[in-house]
């Protein structure tokens, strides 16, 4: 069992995904100090553990600090802003951030933290605040061996699995890869789904089948709740898969690999957002039922959501 108290660990950014991961630290043991523009989401923090801090200088004497924000531009403000953590001179020796950005930002950040003698660990994850909570966020890292091997513990300690590769920005184009599969994968799901209820099935008894079945995932076990009782609280919007999509079409773009079943799945998004549909990706299945001429209704039944 690593020591959590090895490394001195600052966390900024408290949202719902970055409560979470911090408290999961805090409940590890680790010794570790928060920050969040609105010190209060951060409060609740204390009673696990966690030191919250009033400046974001109070992180620079911390070992390793992870960033959990909106943009890219956030990453850059906490970090080399005005008021940022390193605005008094101090500095840590590596920083890891989560948040979703391009490989353009996160190559910016890495140079000018370079300059610094500063290591960056580039560490999208794969889940979400629930996800999180049952001990199953996936973690993907790229940037230098010695880093990810001092970091590895504590991701480890947020969720069940992470891995390593490579050098650079290689783990934001395998969290852009693993989100064009979550987008066609949900289309072809929507598809099967209407279809088998088309045909005279619940679509509770298809998905249980499938569920059970070689192509059965932890992915449509989780969704099964959502399709089969048309409940569509956001998890992750229509929008941000479009982005997602455009990000992994550039990519093929540049490195000159054909995508067409992400290319046809883009267009079906941006007809979701077209209709107005704003809450869930998964509302591709009521742009599917319309599409096939027929109303769905929820079915009501209790499904547990395999977490």
């Amino acid at each position: 069992m690593a020591n959590m108290k090895q490394h001195k660990l600052g966390w900024i950014g408290i949202g719902r995904m970055g409560y979470a991961m911090a408290e999961r630290l805090a409940k590890a043991g680790c010794d570790i100090t928060v920050w969040n523009r609105t010190k209060s989401k951060a409060e609740p923090l204390a009673k696990s553990g966690a030191k919250v801090a009033d400046n974001l200088t109070d992180l620079a004497g911390c070992d390793i600090v992870f960033t959990m924000v909106s943009t890219g531009k956030d990453v850059k403000e906490v970090l080399f802003g005005p008021n940022g953590v390193m605005s008094k001179g101090g500095k840590p020796k590596i920083i890891v951030d989560s948040t979703s950005i391009s490989l353009e930002e996160s190559a910016e950040i890495r140079a000018k933290l370079a300059e610094k003698g500063i290591q960056f660990l580039a560490s999208p994850v794969s889940g979400n605040a629930k996800v999180i909570k049952a001990g199953k966020l996936t973690v993907v890292a790229s940037g230098p061996k010695a880093a990810f091997d001092a970091v590895s513990p504590y991701l480890e300690a947020i969720g069940r699995g992470v891995s390593y590769v490579g050098d650079g920005e290689l783990s934001r184009i395998a969290k852009i890869c693993h989100n064009v599969m979550l987008g066609v994968v949900i289309q072809n799901l929507c598809e099967i789904t209407v279809l088998a209820e088309k045909a005279g099935m619940q679509r509770h008894a298809f998905l249980d089948f499938l569920n059970k079945s070689v192509m059965g995932s932890m992915f449509t076990t989780y969704k099964t709740p959502a399709l089969s009782n048309l409940d569509f609280h956001v998890t992750f919007t229509p929008e941000l898969l479009r982005k997602d999509i455009d990000l992994g079409l550039a990519a093929g773009r540049t490195y000159g690999v054909p995508m067409p079943t992400t290319a046809i799945t883009r267009d079906l998004v941006q007809t979701l957002i077209g209709n107005g549909y704003d809450q869930d990706f998964s509302q591709l299945l009521l742009l599917q039922a319309k599409a096939s001429g027929i109303e769905l209704k929820p079915e009501n039944v209790e499904i547990g959501d395999g977490l």
